[in-house]
């Protein structure tokens, strides 16, 4: 038996899952961590990671190492992701998460992240045609599935976090700044012409600031008497994604803060954050979405478990 711990370091935040796998290849997840370390806060033009942001990461990290070290023969995967990706001083600041915690970070690239979402999702939801969506800090993700298959990965540059202070949308949000958002993520969106081939198609949503709308669609249905539903395959319907968008946009950050589903420190980026699915939607006419809990952590996992992994990945935890 052997614990997998698998380190997720985004934009926005750091997450840790550690899965027990059987000799037969069961698995049974037994923690899952997440700290909020904002790691590509003003990054700039010139994408230099700033040294609070990556203090706060370190931290994240070290306690991550110091849960780790409470399970026996653990294995480690560490990636990271856009901020990583994009930073010009991606190699100083590896170099210090090494020193500091002992892990040692695989940067993936974006298509790689998408492929992992891919992997991720359509082994936990039954998914044959239709997008996925991943909206991370820094960069979203795209895949369109036909036939069960993986036929167009992309990552674009755009995410919560980005957007939402690029544009200015943290907290009360102007009509002007909401505007020249959305030209953005259009902007984005629209050279991918493949998309038009997921018209009217199922969407499977992921990333943090696409689970929060799932949850507070499940407090609002719970609200109504119809139980606590999970977020893995809930399903909510575009009107419902658009009539909470809406309320979302008429409040302040304090306001968002309250709403029930949205944690605090997601208050200021889920406006932005949200913005890549509500075009999405608008653009594919899509009347239904779906929600994963499942992406690149969970693809690393079964990867794993299809010995899929180049053994340069896996890493033994060390004191």
């Amino acid at each position: 038996m052997i614990n997998l711990a698998v380190i997720d370091l985004g934009s926005n935040s750091v997450r840790l899952r550690v899965t027990e796998i059987d000799e037969s290849g069961n698995y049974n997840l037994v923690s899952y961590e997440k700290e909020y370390v904002r790691l590509s806060e003003n990054m700039g033009p010139e994408k230099m990671l700033k040294q609070a942001p990556m203090d706060r990461t370190i931290k994240a990290l070290q306690h991550f190492k110091q849960l780790c070290m409470t399970l026996e023969n653990v294995r480690v995967i560490a990636v990271a992701t856009a901020a990583v990706r994009q930073a010009a001083n991606q190699t100083e600041f590896l170099k210090r998460v090494k020193a500091e915690t002992g892990f040692s970070f695989k940067v993936i690239s974006g298509e790689r992240e998408a492929y992992l979402d891919y992997v991720g999702v359509t082994r936990t939801l039954p998914i044959e045609n239709g997008l996925i969506i991943d909206t991370g800090g820094a960069s979203m993700e795209l895949i369109y599935v036909d036939d069960g298959q993986a036929e167009e990965i992309i990552s674009l540059p755009i995410g919560a976090v980005l957007l939402s202070q690029e544009y200015h949308l943290e907290d009360r949000i102007k009509a002007a700044d909401l505007f020249d958002a959305i030209v953005r993520v259009d902007h984005a969106l629209g050279p991918q012409h493949w998309l038009q081939r997921a018209r009217h198609q199922e969407v499977v949503a992921l990333g943090g600031s696409n689970r929060a709308l799932a949850k507070i669609y499940r407090w609002q249905l719970e609200a109504q008497g119809k139980g606590r539903q999970p977020v893995h395959g809930l399903k909510m319907s575009t009107a419902d994604a658009n009539r909470i968008m809406h309320s979302l946009l008429a409040m302040d950050k304090k306001q968002r803060a309250s709403v029930h589903g949205i944690a605090s420190e997601r208050a200021d980026v889920i406006i932005g954050g949200l913005l890549p699915l509500m075009a999405i939607l608008r653009q594919l006419d899509v009347k239904q979405l779906t929600f994963s809990n499942n992406g690149l952590r969970e693809g690393l996992m079964f990867k794993f478990l299809d010995h899929e992994i180049m053994s340069s990945i896996v890493q033994p935890l060390t004191d």
